[in-house]
């Protein structure tokens, strides 16, 4: 027997090693059983992206849920995330979706992923009682399932919120890059919907990726890079597996990274949409979106690493943007999700309404709030030193970092020290994986990386035992 076990991020594996029909039926089964407990005969919605056998594996699922008495409805079709997320939101008899998604990882993989009935994370203790429910042997009951469209309200619902008008007048050529993933069928007609002329990549079905990883980073966004500048077109966008994650190309042909296109968010939903609230960031998220917000006097709130963390203060309310270190936005008025494609879209609604290009944007983004280079590398370390490491680091607090004095530290996550310049760099272990991380952001190339190195050093000496 497998030991499965589901966190905030999901559960996954290898299809070779531990993702199959038994898996899949086990936490659908202890699903099953605590939502028809809580709300018997509720709504339950399934989603899937285009990974090998997908289809199979929605099916099934929703079929050990279904015979809970719960009314089980399917996709019709790969659906990104946020797309299944939005209509459980607007679902008012779904207590809950269930998404067959890997998101980033390689084709290798398979996951599931549990959202509420508004669409964000579900609660630590509501996961804590499906890992207790987890049966040992995988049920052979049965129940009848739906399909259903849920890509299509989830963009009539993006159209509705978008300005339509202005961003058809603009006139946009586009590449679009939905990496082989769940936003293929949505991609489309939203930007045909809006009047861009679009050249896509990467967007038939192909259970193998063909190779390339779903992640909208180097080197996996090259391909769309250089067809903004064949095509010359005016921005790219690329998609991750699930969607709820996406990267801009500006009309050079340039990545323009998260930590760059959150900030222009932040200015255009407060400035231009007139939206308020707090910007909630992650301790690992780059000084570049706290700089903005404080120039338009946005309170911000800072919680250690992790979406569910996001989620508690979105829930609390008052919150216009939130985001996490890997460029998840999430914008609680449309969605209580990461929504990338979303997020992408709004950015061109800006360039559509200020009628600049998103080079220059970020130009003058970059003017405002200063040079950063931003740096973050995983380290994979053996259980004992990765226990170590838990033990010293909330005590840790150096007297100076390749050179600098800090002036604040804070050991909230790990140990994060910050210097009065801006720069800061931050060591924690993970909680989801066997892996200590560090993050380092200064004005400089060179900076970022001393104070990278020397939290490196700092993990594999105190990470040592006692001798």
């Amino acid at each position: 027997m497998r030991i499965i076990h589901l966190d905030v991020n999901g559960w996954q594996a290898r299809f070779d090693n531990g993702f199959d029909d038994d898996s899949v039926i086990r936490i659908a089964d202890a699903l099953g059983l605590l939502w028809a407990d809580e709300h018997p005969g509720a709504t339950v919605l399934v989603g899937r992206d285009g990974r090998y056998r997908a289809d199979h594996y929605m099916e099934l699922a929703g079929s050990v849920l279904a015979s809970y008495g719960l009314v089980v409805k399917i996709s019709d079709r790969p659906c990104p995330t946020p797309a299944l997320a939005w209509c459980a939101a607007h679902d008012e008899s779904c207590v809950g979706a269930l998404m067959l998604t890997a998101s980033e990882s390689s084709c290798e993989y398979g996951g599931v992923l549990v959202r509420g009935a508004d669409g964000g994370a579900v609660s630590s203790s509501f996961l804590a009682s499906v890992n207790r429910l987890m049966p040992n042997e995988a049920t052979q009951d049965r129940g009848p399932v739906m399909r259903a469209d849920f890509v299509t309200p989830y963009i009539e619902g993006i159209l509705a919120d978008l300005d339509v008008e202005a961003i058809r007048a603009a006139h946009f050529k586009v590449v679009a890059d939905p990496m082989y993933g769940a936003a293929m069928d949505a991609v489309r007609p939203l930007l045909e919907a809006l009047g861009c002329e679009v050249s896509y990549l990467h967007a038939v079905p192909a259970p193998d990726f063909v190779g390339i990883h779903p992640v909208p980073t180097e080197p996996w966004v090259d391909k769309c890079e250089r067809q903004v500048i064949e095509k010359q077109a005016h921005c790219g966008i690329v998609l991750d597996g699930d969607a709820d994650r996406a990267a801009l190309i500006d009309e050079q042909g340039r990545l323009v990274t998260r930590h760059n296109m959150v900030p222009l968010l932040v200015r255009y939903l407060y400035e231009d949409r007139g939206m308020d609230g707090r910007v909630v960031v992650t301790t690992a998220t780059t000084m570049r979106v706290r700089r903005q917000a404080e120039r338009f006097s946005r309170e911000v709130t800072v919680v250690p690493v992790g979406f569910e963390r996001i989620y508690e203060e979105v829930k609390e309310g008052d919150v216009m943007l939130a985001t996490e270190e890997y460029g998840g936005v999430c914008i609680p008025s449309h969605l209580h999700e990461r929504d990338g494609l979303y997020a992408c879209l709004l950015v061109m609604e800006l360039m559509a309404k200020k009628g600049r290009s998103l080079s220059s944007l970020v130009e003058s983004l970059q003017e405002a709030v200063g040079p950063m280079d931003y740096f973050q590398k995983d380290l994979r370390l053996d259980g004992a030193t990765l226990q170590r490491l838990r033990n010293i680091l909330p005590g840790l607090n150096p007297a100076s970092v390749a050179g600098r004095v800090p002036f604040a530290v804070s050991h909230v996550d790990g140990t994060r020290l910050e210097f009065e310049d801006g720069a800061w760099v931050l060591l924690r272990v993970s909680r989801a994986k066997p892996l200590a991380r560090v993050y380092a952001e200064a004005a400089t190339h060179e900076e970022s990386q001393q104070l990278l190195d020397e939290a490196v050093r700092y993990a594999k000496e105190y990470g040592q035992p006692v001798v």
